[in-house]
């Protein structure tokens, strides 16, 4: 696009430099007709949309080179990069591809499962079966290995008839001489033991063609409580019309259309947008995207294949392994194909399918707005669907407050994008200036008005204690992954506060809000689109808000005093005992614009910071750069900022070394003398220094001190306690590295913690805590041992 950009004429750049909404249809059809004489942009759509010219089209070639290394990797041992190269292989291998009068697909698929297998990957090793035989139901290899996993699964009912139907297929004597040996050796095991069942549910591995990600929605009701409103300030938003308690969830939604970022294509579903599991099933038209299970791959828009209608059955089998032959392959088959009628099916990645190149590489935004599109021109197709189109959602949109560049290549992009739909859906998609220009306000409401779709990872860090030897103790963090971003038709209304009173999470693709404080009947719905007090300065949050959603915030936040805008950055007074804050002129400037607070709690909190703010008279505050708040002394700013600048060097080196898992004593020496020269420089409120004491406390965790890494884990979690609110997440995230670290040390007062902790993910997600943080139920487990 770089290319497009450089050649397009000053002129007309600056025509569309300059442009306005009502400019649109001008300058699009302008740019579309000085791109449809130029040689370049043509190449450009050929790159992007033709099939032959595509590495993301099948390939029977490559993939028999990935089931060949697969198959040596296997061979020498290697399980873990066979498995890779088995996947790898059926992301190119076409559904009619043979090797050897076999399908090829089928042979992967098996491949797989034994690797699967050897690697102790049970479930996804019968998933991988389970698919070889919904595409070749008497393919022998699939029934002997899936009767192999069941029987290591202690499913020794289903094992025997997996064995017995393999054996019936098997045409060599010595394959049936091993499956016997096989059937014999379970067979002894049942009788030595006197059952042939287990307390094994198989009904739960059968079922290999649903989401192998999927969490359990919790029937949770919630009252309709949303009215939208439109406010002088922020304009159109969402209100409760009742009194809401604390934690109720308000609302749930699945995405009007939804998209996985770049970085995830190769670790997450592309529809639920879970994590990958082993056993990935991929695209069955294109080697794009990948699935977790056949039910995502279905639900995207593929078909992950059919089985004959009626399968070929040697003539000897009974009717019993017949009946179980149909179960495993052809009801599972119709089981996830059809699909739950009362579902608002969308095909989102079928009109991306094919071998076309520009899904990869147009940015996940545009190709975002080409699903939208899609979407919307399907619901006109399909008038018992109950979703509104795209055009009825009223989006806002901020196409006038963009940069010139970006005015720029919005232009580019829609026409490409324009190019691209036609190939699918033609004359729908006329290649014309107000088709074009419709796509421009389009990408702009995606921009204002998409949600980044956010899940939580824990992330383990194993390390030897002074206090418990070689032994190995477990420290978990929390941690954020942007994942996706989707479009959700009513969550674009809830406007942004700096201090939401509502918290938004994810389960898959489905969103859910819910309260995190009291809110009176009437009394806005609000929360963050990112920046947050406490995690950003008031400039910061400003800029960040600005610049992508093209508004000034003037939540209570960001309007009224608090102790998190004055203390977080501020630098500390020279008096040793004065606990006064020190601002720098560029804080100074945006504190001055706000108002005295009338809240008695948070009057408390300030006077203890900058308690010469209350003895001004109502107006201007007078907050001078460089002067305490609390006694006026003043601090010498250009030496202070070289000061805490020094200081940082030290303790960005040792981030880099913990990063990189070479932590040394001299390091960490060197970043707790910076540790104490911020201590002396910056206020004790100060998010810096909280931050430093929670690198400290990483680090000792790596060296296995973790009496030190408590130490410094609590000093940063009550630094927090001063900028958040006191359940706010953030404090739940760092309460949970508190609490391995307690449990390491065998700490009494662990119990406390996680009860805590419970409160606050309770607050915030529900009944879904559990779930969405599994390691939640291992902390209380581990926990009570310390109350026995």
């Amino acid at each position: 696009m770089e290319e497009l950009k450089r050649v397009i004429p000053i002129n007309l750049k600056r025509m569309i430099f300059e442009s306005t909404t009502e400019d649109l249809s001008s300058t699009c059809c302008s740019l579309l007709d000085f791109f449809l004489h130029l040689p370049l942009f043509h190449s450009v759509l050929q790159d992007l949309t033709d099939p032959e010219m595509a590495i993301c089209r099948k390939n029977t070639k490559a993939a028999l080179d990935y089931k060949q290394k697969g198959n040596e990797c296997f061979s020498s041992g290697d399980y873990v990069k066979a498995l890779s190269f088995y996947s790898q292989g059926l992301r190119f291998a076409p559904m009619d591809a043979d090797d050897a009068n076999k399908s090829l697909v089928t042979m992967l698929y098996a491949n797989r499962a034994s690797s699967l297998h050897k690697m102790g990957l049970l479930m996804e090793c019968i998933r991988d079966c389970g698919r070889a035989l919904l595409l070749s139901p008497s393919y022998t290899k699939a029934w002997y290995r899936r009767g192999k996993a069941n029987a290591s699964l202690a499913n020794y009912e289903d094992a025997i008839r997996d064995l017995n139907v393999a054996l019936d297929m098997e045409l060599s004597l010595h394959g049936k001489s091993q499956i016997k040996c096989e059937i014999d050796t379970i067979l002894d095991h049942c009788r030595r033991t006197k059952g042939t069942s287990s307390s094994w549910d198989s009904s739960s591995e059968r079922n290999f063609g649903s989401c192998g990600n999927s969490i359990s929605m919790i029937d949770e009701p919630h009252p309709k409580v949303l009215q939208c409103v439109s406010t002088p300030t922020k304009g159109r938003g969402m209100a409760s019309i009742i009194d809401i308690a604390k934690a109720t969830l308000v609302h749930t939604e699945e995405p009007y259309a939804a998209i996985i970022l770049k970085h995830c294509r190769e670790t997450h579903c592309h529809f639920c947008l879970n994590a990958l599991p082993a056993d990935t099933v991929p695209c069955s038209s294109c080697s794009i995207p990948l699935y977790c299970s056949q039910h995502c791959q279905v639900q995207a828009g593929g078909q992950f294949g059919s089985c004959p209608n009626n399968p070929s059955i040697p003539e000897k089998i009974s009717k019993d392994l017949e009946r179980y032959m149909a179960e495993i392959t052809v009801a599972s088959n119709s089981g996830y194909i059809v699909g739950d009628a009362n579902i608002e099916y969308l095909t989102e990645h079928k009109h991306e399918c094919g071998g076309v190149h520009w899904p990869v590489v147009l940015p996940s935004e545009i190709v975002l707005a080409g699903r939208v599109l899609v979407k919307s021109i399907e619901q006109r197709k399909h008038s018992s669907w109950t979703s509104k189109p795209i055009e009825s959602l009223d989006l806002f949109h901020n196409y006038a407050q963009m940069t010139p560049e970006r005015k720029l290549e919005l232009h580019i992009y829609s026409i490409v994008l324009t190019h691209c739909l036609q190939h699918d859906y033609g004359s729908v998609f006329p290649l014309t200036g107000t088709s074009a220009s419709q796509v421009v306000i389009l990408i702009s409401q995606i921009k204002v008005n998409s949600m980044a779709v956010v899940h939580m990872k824990s992330v383990d860090e194993y390390s030897s204690s002074k206090q418990s030897g070689p032994q190995l103790s477990r420290v978990t963090n929390v941690e954020q992954v942007r994942v996706g971003q989707a479009i959700y038709a009513t969550g674009s209304l809830f406007n942004h506060s700096c201090q939401p009173n509502i918290h938004a999470y994810f389960l898959s693709r489905s969103l859910f809000i819910r309260s995190t404080e009291f809110v009176a009947a009437g009394q806005p719905l609000e929360l963050s689109y990112g920046p947050q007090i406490g995690q950003m300065t008031l400039m910061d949050r400003h800029q960040s808000l600005e610049d992508q959603y093209a508004f000034k915030c003037q939540c209570c936040g960001c309007s009224e005093l608090n102790l998190s805008d004055l203390a977080a950055n501020a630098f500390r007074c020279v008096e040793p005992n004065c606990s006064g804050a020190v601002l720098d002129i560029c804080m100074a400037k945006h504190e001055k614009q706000k108002v005295s607070c009338v809240d008695k709690l948070k009057v408390e909190d300030i006077n203890k910071v900058a308690h010469m703010l209350f003895q001004q008279n109502k107006g201007t505050l007078r907050i001078h750069p460089g002067y305490c708040l609390n006694c006026g002394s003043q601090r010498d700013l250009e030496s202070s900022h070289a000061t805490a600048k020094q200081a940082r060097i030290y303790v960005k080196r040792l981030r880099d070394a913990i990063d990189s898992k070479q932590v040394s004593i001299n390091v960490l020496s060197d970043a707790l003398q910076s540790l104490d020269l911020l201590r002396s420089t910056i206020h004790s409120y100060n998010k810096e220094i909280a931050e430093a004491e929670d690198i400290i406390a990483e680090a000792f965790c790596s060296l296995g001190d973790f009496q030190a890494a408590m130490d410094h884990c609590k000093a940063s979690i009550e630094i927090l306690e001063k900028l958040y609110t006191t359940n706010h997440i953030v404090i739940g995230n760092e309460l949970v590295k508190l609490a391995t670290i307690q449990l390491s040390l065998g700490e009494s007062t662990v119990v406390e913690i996680i009860n805590r902790l419970d409160k606050i993910f309770s607050m915030h997600y529900g009944p879904h805590a559990t779930r969405l943080f599994p390691y939640l139920q291992t902390l209380k487990g581990e926990s009570s041992k310390h109350t026995e």
